[in-house]
């Protein structure tokens, strides 16, 4: 090269910061494909188990409800009241349908979170029971917030907080 010319090809040290970047451009973007993939297919999960925990409430079915809980499950029910474990809950919902035939749940998720960190998820929605008691048709309701974890590849409710906002009917 003469001097006071300057060359217009990129040095080697260039061409591989160049080729580098490339590929770890390409390396995030299909990573955060993948886990954006894979949250999506985690949300479709944790849904798909809270409709079919729904159903197991109107064929009132406490085993069933209680599939769907972690081995270490802890519950706040709406009253305020807490239950500490899955047989204790399992039961109340045995107790529950025994003596209201015609109770009903529906939880309907607002937003699920999952963890790109964890194997666990976030759940808030609201809740509606109906129940005939012994001075009539009673309707109440709320919020809820669930927290899940998966265990072996199944997602399995940890807690739940049901929170009575409103009760509309004899006896509330």
């Amino acid at each position: 090269m003469t001097a006071g010319i300057t060359s217009t090809q990129p040095s080697s040290l260039t061409s591989i910061l160049h080729y580098f970047v490339i590929v770890v451009a390409a390396v995030l973007l299909v990573q955060t494909s993948w886990l954006s993939a894979s949250q999506e297919d985690d949300k479709t999960a944790i849904k798909a188990a809270r409709e079919a925990s729904n159903q197991a409430i109107a064929a009132h079915d406490a085993a069933a409800v209680a599939s769907f809980w972690d081995e270490e499950y802890v519950i706040t029910i709406s009253t305020g009241d807490i239950e500490h474990s899955p047989k204790e809950s399992e039961a109340s919902f045995a107790q529950h349908f025994k003596e209201f035939p015609d109770v009903l749940y529906v939880r309907t998720p607002a937003e699920i979170i999952v963890s790109e960190t964890y194997p666990l998820a976030w759940e808030q929605g609201t809740w509606v029971g109906t129940v005939t008691n012994e001075n009539g048709p009673l309707k109440k309701g709320g919020s809820y917030a669930s927290g899940w974890r998966k265990v072996d590849g199944v997602w399995k409710i940890r807690s739940e907080l049901f929170v009575g906002l409103y009760c509309e009917g004899p006896g509330c």
